[in-house]
């Protein structure tokens, strides 16, 4: 294989691995991208020795499953492709292994749409297939002997050629193939969870979730929008404490929804969820009912029926309780007041302190939490891990964090003093486009809250972290992280509208592309006056389709079997003009040969015909001569003999060839 054929190859190779390092962790897809690099610079020249392929293939395998919690699924499977394919240059120097190289790294950006299938991993997945395509051709040309005579403009023409054969017959299959209502496979679920809101919380956890700015729900409000101070998207319910973490209880799965007072407001809004692979929902507080397809918990946790492993729309409406479940059964008490033993002896002697000062007014015990809290406690990321005490560290020693350490020691003082609490985790705020009108929410909004029961009202939310530093909950939240840097801030600070702009089109693609289910393709001709299209009408519209895209790519394909050389074609147009009078040229018969035979034919010769195929011979076997010192002069050569052969009619009146 020639040094050029090689770089194409492993530049091909490179361009379908990007996009798949681009969806893995950063430190793995580095490790993996150096390993290439350094692979590719040591094979350089001569293959790389097998004892040392294999040495390095077993050390990034051990690193990828390091770097990956020791788990097989869905990413460290992908992450094994990007491995093995960075790794596969060290022995690619004859024809058969860089095809199979390229045949291995078209697989690439079938992974990468795996864990995304955004706009920008298609763009860079199909540039990968089309370099991998184009390479191909250019090996096939090599072991043919053509590899001089096709240029790369060519080969580009050629795949893109291809690509427009198969592309009507492709959009048919996407829009119009009767679609299931549910997958036909499933992949565990723990092969593919994703950050995100999880049934467990332990101080201290959420680091990393709140650095991550990738969006985790759009939403768009019909009429009023609540402030964005009242924008508390509720999501795990957590009531079960060990000393450490807290828990959702389980065994309340299967009570029925608490009872809810409603308030007069009420907002009506369409919720755009990104995959979680979980069956926890979010929603506004509180939800008036669950969507189609969703059900209530008792706390009014929303769950859906089926994992969300997939872009999930939903419309719904919530309001703020007025009273929510004002009346609290006694199991239901105990276990929103249950506290392990052993722990956090100096937070339960300062609350049955503040229980004797205050009796049995809870409400007073709440506000004096409240109040403390907001005069000596500070808001930071900076934290120790918890210890064996968790809530005394952080109310006695530390008296700094973020929500989690806040929330948990805010809902122990409360058992403590004898008033039922819990925590309940989700996001809050949000970032409003103005270009689409909706609200984004990132999973960098993700929060924890405390709820507390009092007489009369019910549960009761209160946000200790909101009582410290409300700027660092309801607005951007971007100065959380000092001297982070995080994407979304840059982003934000320095260029809005190009961030506005970027996440407006994600959702425009997410609108068309991803969340085009089977519901909205029995709906896809309602604009025409169809309502909805069932199983059958579907299945005959894409045969319709399906059978014009057939026809399209047999015309394609036959237009592709022509002469390539546009010289030629006019050429052999020219002779099919004479060949409808009768004066056809033999397979075998040379062009000048042809056109004296056919000027003897006829009354006067045919002089045009004579100096066409003169200035024809030359053009196709002449190889030296003025006009063959420069590709310009070849070129304008070509044009003008096209002209010529175009214009040039069998008897025609003059000369035709001038």
């Amino acid at each position: 294989m020639d040094p050029g054929s090689r770089r194409w190859t492993l530049a091909a190779a490179g361009a379908c691995l990007f996009p798949l390092l681009l969806q893995l962790p950063s430190p793995l897809a580095l490790l993996i991208g150096a390993a290439g690099a350094a692979v590719v610079a040591l094979s350089w020249r001569t293959p790389v020795h097998g004892l040392l392929r294999l040495l390095i293939m077993f050390a990034l395998l051990a690193a990828v499953f390091a770097m990956s919690g020791h788990r097989f699924g869905r990413d460290t499977g992908c992450a094994v492709l990007a491995a093995m394919l960075a790794i596969k240059p060290a022995e690619t120097f004859s024809l058969r292994e860089a095809r199979s190289l390229l045949g291995f790294a078209l697989f690439a950006p079938f992974g990468t749409f795996l864990l995304d299938q955004g706009p920008l991993s298609l763009l860079l997945g199909l540039v990968g297939a089309v370099l991998a395509l184009c390479a191909l051709q250019r090996l096939a040309d090599l072991e043919s002997g053509d590899l001089v005579a096709v240029r790369a403009s060519r080969r580009f023409a050629g795949i893109g050629r291809l690509l427009a054969i198969g592309l009507p017959l492709a959009l048919a299959a996407f829009w119009l193939f009767p679609r299931l209502g549910s997958p036909l496979w499933g992949v565990p679920e723990r092969a593919l969870a994703r950050t995100g809101l999880s049934d467990q919380m332990t101080p201290g956890q959420w680091i990393d979730l709140m650095a991550d700015d990738t969006p985790a729900l759009r939403v768009r409000f019909s009429g009023a929008v609540p402030p964005t101070s009242q924008m508390y998207w509720r999501g795990p319910v957590l009531s079960d404490f060990d000393g450490r973490s807290w828990t959702r209880a389980r065994w309340m799965g299967t009570l029925p929804a608490a009872p809810v007072q409603r308030a007069a407001t009420q907002w009506d809004y369409e919720i755009e969820i990104e995959p979680t692979d979980r069956r926890q929902m979010v929603a506004l507080e509180l939800p008036l009912e669950a969507p189609e397809g969703t059900r209530l918990g008792h706390d009014h946790e929303l769950f859906a029926d089926r994992p969300l492993s997939a872009l999930t729309r939903w419309r719904m409406q919530s309001a703020p309780p007025a009273a929510f479940e004002p009346q609290l059964r006694a199991g239901l008490r105990q276990a929103a007041l249950a506290l392990p033993d052993g722990y956090n002896p100096r937070t339960l002697a300062l609350a049955r302190q503040w229980r004797a000062d205050a009796g049995r007014d809870d409400a007073a015990i709440v506000r004096r939490a409240m109040d403390w809290i907001q005069r000596d406690f500070a808001y930071t990321l900076s934290t120790p891990l918890a210890g064996h005490h968790s809530a005394d560290e952080f109310l006695f020693d530390q008296q700094e964090g973020f929500c989690e350490h806040f929330s948990s020691a805010f809902v122990v003082l409360m058992r403590g003093a004898g008033i039922p609490a819990r925590v309940v985790t989700g996001y809050v705020g949000g970032y409003r486009n103005p270009l689409g009108d909706y609200w984004l929410v990132r999973r960098s909004d993700a929060h924890a809250w405390a709820e507390v029961w009092l007489e009369g009202r019910g549960w009761v939310r209160a946000d200790p972290t909101a009582a410290v530093a409300p700027e660092r909950i309801y607005d951007t939240l971007d100065d959380r992280i000092p001297g982070s840097g995080s994407l979304f801030g840059r982003v934000l600070g320095d260029a809005s509208g190009l961030f506005n702009m970027t996440d407006w089109l994600r959702r425009g693609w997410n609108d068309l592309v991803l969340g085009f289910n089977a519901e909205r393709q029995t709906r896809l001709l309602r604009p025409l006056g169809i309502d909805r299209l069932d199983g059958v009408k579907l299945g005959l519209l894409f045969a319709l389709m399906a059978l014009l895209g057939l026809l399209w790519m047999i015309w394609l394909s036959r237009r592709a079997e022509r002469q390539p050389d546009p010289v030629l074609r006019a050429w052999h147009a020219l002779e099919r003009r004479y060949r409808r009078r009768g004066l056809g040229r033999a397979p075998d018969e040379p062009a000048i040969q042809w056109a004296q035979r056919v000027a003897a034919g006829q009354p006067g010769g045919d002089a045009g015909l004579d100096r066409l195929s003169h200035r024809f011979s030359d053009w196709r076997y002449a190889t030296t001569g003025p006009d063959k010192t420069s590709r310009g002069s070849r070129e304008r050569e070509s044009r003008e003999l096209i002209r010529a052969l175009r214009r040039h009619r069998p008897h025609a009146g003059r000369d035709g060839a001038d």
